[in-house]
């Protein structure tokens, strides 16, 4: 079965962008992929999104495809 990860992820991220005149999230950061930290591969189909409040709170959004349970 396809994993949807990246889409599901930058339609997120558009939607954090267009609702940028709410001004409760001051800052959205690109999709961040999971690789591998030294040799760059990917480990999985895991994007995240580090997001910023008004305050400066900073949140992370993850999305990653579970199993069936």
């Amino acid at each position: 079965m396809l994993a949807y990860c990246d889409y599901i992820a930058d339609e997120i991220n558009v939607l954090f962008w267009s609702q940028q005149s709410e001004a409760i999230i001051t800052k959205v950061g690109n999709v961040e992929y999971d690789l591998h930290p030294e040799q760059g591969w990917m480990m999985s189909t895991k994007k995240t999104i580090k997001l910023t409040d008004m305050n400066g709170k900073i949140y992370r959004v993850t999305v990653e495809e579970i199993d069936n349970v």
